[in-house]
């Protein structure tokens, strides 16, 4: 049997959303926004069976990412069987279905290690309220900010959007995003998803005005119903705390019910590692390549 995949777009959100709804475990890379954000970058196609959406990257070179739905109804040896060419090798499988995989097929399955890869998932609540000598730094540059700025935080709509993509030009041309193929990549993504922000259903976020100017911006959707996901966070260098402040402000005027926060990978970036790690996060999802020996 095949699969017929295409190019993932707008009009498969409702779709995969109800696959999505029934998968036992969602990593940051799953939700319909983030897949829309960097369809284009990583040539991202979806193909349907009765049970699963398979996600297939194409750049810069062809693997399937787990595929989504209720893994635990999945037939999995009956489905191997159906679609023996799929099962060779994946990417960003979370920890649950790779621990159903393994229960399944046992040796006949490896796992490798990816700790670039892994979501970093910290309590909501610790990230408003600051408390503590852990949050010390992080609360004094959030009150640095609030004290020398007049700022106004507001939710991000269609609006905001179009001036938010004025920062992100201009973030761009502080970081060179040209000489770098992934934040030139990740740009890419951002500007999708800021100028189809009115079509696009769960995406959310919000901005820090300074006068008139945007100095922060965030993005992010909802993975699960106490569970929120921040894929693109944005600040200003000449507006000292504005990364802290928008975390901060972010959750707080729009994460109040949620519990867990997944701020995605480091993508084995040492300072992005270091980052991540300074928000002490109480958890992560763990995510790994898996292999599939042929069957003889």
């Amino acid at each position: 049997m095949r699969l017929t995949f295409q190019p993932v777009s707008l009009a498969h959100q409702p779709l995969y959303e109800a696959y999505l709804s029934s998968c036992p475990e969602v990593s940051s890379d799953y939700g319909f926004i983030n897949l829309f954000s960097w369809a284009t970058v990583y040539g991202l196609d979806i193909a349907w069976t009765d049970s699963l959406a398979w996600i297939r990257q194409r750049l810069p070179e062809p693997v399937l990412w787990a595929p989504v739905g209720d893994w635990h109804g999945v037939d999995w040896p009956a489905l191997r069987s159906d679609y023996p060419a799929r099962f060779k090798e994946f990417t960003r499988v979370p920890r649950t279905l790779a621990d159903i995989w393994q229960r399944e097929f046992n040796d006949s399955v490896s796992l490798s290690e990816d700790r670039g890869q892994w979501d970093y998932i910290y309590d909501a609540s610790e990230l408003i309220n600051l408390k503590g000598n852990r949050f010390h730094k992080k609360k004094n540059l959030v009150n640095q900010f609030k004290k020398n700025n007049a700022y106004t935080y507001v939710g991000m709509t269609d609006d905001i959007a179009d001036h938010a993509m004025a920062l992100q030009d201009d973030w761009c041309t502080w970081r060179l995003c040209e000489s770098s193929s992934q934040l030139e990549a990740e740009n890419q993504a951002i500007m999708r998803t800021l100028t189809n922000w009115e079509a696009l259903n769960g995406v959310f976020g919000g901005v820090i005005f300074v006068d008139d100017l945007i100095v922060a911006y965030t993005i992010g959707e909802m993975l699960a119903p106490d569970t929120l996901a921040v894929h693109f966070e944005k600040g200003c260098p000449d507006y000292k705390g504005s990364y802290q402040a928008i975390n901060q402000l972010f959750l707080k005027h729009q994460g109040e019910t949620v519990q867990w926060v997944n701020r995605e990978p480091d993508l084995g970036d040492d300072g992005l590692r270091k980052a991540k790690l300074s928000y002490h996060p109480t958890d992560f999802l763990k995510k790994y390549p898996v292999r599939f020996q042929q069957a003889r």
